[in-house]
């Protein structure tokens, strides 16, 4: 195939090409941007969940906090991408990250006025889902514009540790701030959202937009090109599927609190750890990128990553639960570059805003809805068999995928594909 790239100049093609991502000016504004709109996120996501369990100490209702977010990505899907496409990515991203101060604002009022309540957290939670149902195709979109083709891949590496590196701080943060009471970590979430807003308004990112219809070949064209691409096709649903039954992360308040016996400290570490690995593997990555059989050292570490989910589900100590947190990360974040290195390079700019819509669904159901489907079964079996069974499921979509799709397995470099 042949894979077409942005038709907009590089906001780069200026200076010599740097395969070093951060030396692009435009680059590093969006990786601070993006640190600190996930480092807020963490924030609030560690705060909600551990009011939400002191409220009702019911597991089913962590579930429910995905859901609420998940269902705007899924409803909006045939907008956000063609949206993506048509408008300023970077005026999309400022209009959400405005959004979401304003959603932080509310929960630091309602704590104040002692309004709080499930239902308002989850009407919240909500308006966070839209505003990140039009961020995510958005900034996942941006990135090839901010960048030669030559950084692309390392663009990627250190696009995917902002949101691993803002997961070692961000949940320690929620943790201690939460201690300090519930407003002040909203309110440190909601400083964090403006400062990405006042840097998103910063950059100059050309796109090629066009004038697209409103025909519902358009609005599904990001469905097509992932349906005829097997490619793209495996990578997106290996991660809907692995993380879908593996996804732990909503549990870990039930967990801290009822397995392990630490407060809220003792959740941000364990919200925490698997950051600490992903950025580990980042910076080896940056240094010593894949050259060489990707595909199957992405089947390798998702198959990794299902069995320490299961090791996290049976340990009972502390140290134990951090160490396989902790290899979650790492794993996570090899299959996560090779990933969506994959996805951008063989998709072309002008319906990259639909694909990464699709992409996000997927990505959202995979957390959101993996939150949702946690919950739900810790309700019926208990939180660590829950956690233990979605690791074994994990590792046999490793195992499936790499037979269903053996071009994807087969895939070896990750360099830009020309034919």
């Amino acid at each position: 195939m042949t894979v077409i790239g942005p038709e907009a100049p590089s906001p780069a093609s200026a200076v010599p090409a740097s395969p070093i991502a951060f030396r692009h000016r435009d680059y590093l504004l969006f990786w601070i941007a993006r640190l600190s709109t996930t480092f807020a996120i963490q924030i609030v996501s560690v705060a909600v969940g551990w009011q939400i369990y002191d409220m009702t100490r019911d597991p089913f209702d962590l579930g429910l906090v995905g859901l609420a977010q998940f269902l705007p990505a899924f409803a909006l899907v045939l907008v956000t991408g063609p949206t993506a496409d048509r408008v300023s990515r970077r005026l999309i991203m400022g209009v959400c990250v405005g959004v979401e101060t304003l959603g932080a604002l509310a929960l630091v009022v309602l704590t104040v006025t002692g309004a709080i309540s499930e239902l308002a957290i989850f009407a919240v939670l909500f308006g966070f889902g839209v505003a990140r149902a039009f961020f995510a195709p958005a900034s996942s979109s941006i990135v090839p514009n901010l960048v030669p083709k030559e950084a692309l891949a390392n663009a990627i590496t250190w696009a995917s540790s902002a949101w691993q590196f803002a997961s070692i701080v961000g949940p320690v943060a929620g943790g201690l701030l939460y201690g300090l009471g519930p407003s002040v970590a909203y309110g440190a979430a909601a400083g964090l959202l403006a400062l990405s807003g006042v840097l998103i308004a910063a950059l100059r990112a050309p796109q090629a937009r066009q004038a697209l219809d409103s025909s519902w070949s358009t609005l599904v064209a990001g469905f097509d090109y992932v349906f005829r691409e097997k490619i793209v096709l495996g990578a997106i649903t290996l991660d809907l599927f692995a993380v879908l039954l593996g996804g732990a992360i909503a549990l870990m308040p039930a967990v801290a609190r009822d397995v392990l016996d630490v407060g809220p400290w003792g959740l941000g570490l364990l919200r925490a750890a698997p950051g600490v690995g992903a950025i580990a593997v980042a910076g080896a990555l940056s240094a010593w990128p894949i050259r060489d059989h990707a595909g199957r050292i992405m089947f390798a570490c998702v198959g990794l990553f299902g069995l320490a989910t299961a090791v996290f589900g049976l340990s009972t100590t502390t140290w134990l639960s951090v160490a396989a947190l902790m290899v979650m990360g790492a794993a996570d974040m090899v299959s996560v570059t090779i990933r969506e290195t994959l996805l951008q390079l063989w998709t072309p700019d002008e319906v990259r805003g639909r694909v990464n819509a699709v992409n996000m669904m997927f990505v959202g159901a995979s957390n959101e809805l993996g939150e949702f489907r946690a919950g739900a079964m810790a309700a019926v079996i208990g939180v660590m068999p829950a956690i233990v069974a979605g690791g074994v499921g994990a590792v046999a979509v490793a195992g499936l995928w790499a037979w269903w799709f053996p071009g994807l397995r087969t895939a070896r470099s990750l360099e830009r594909r020309e034919d």
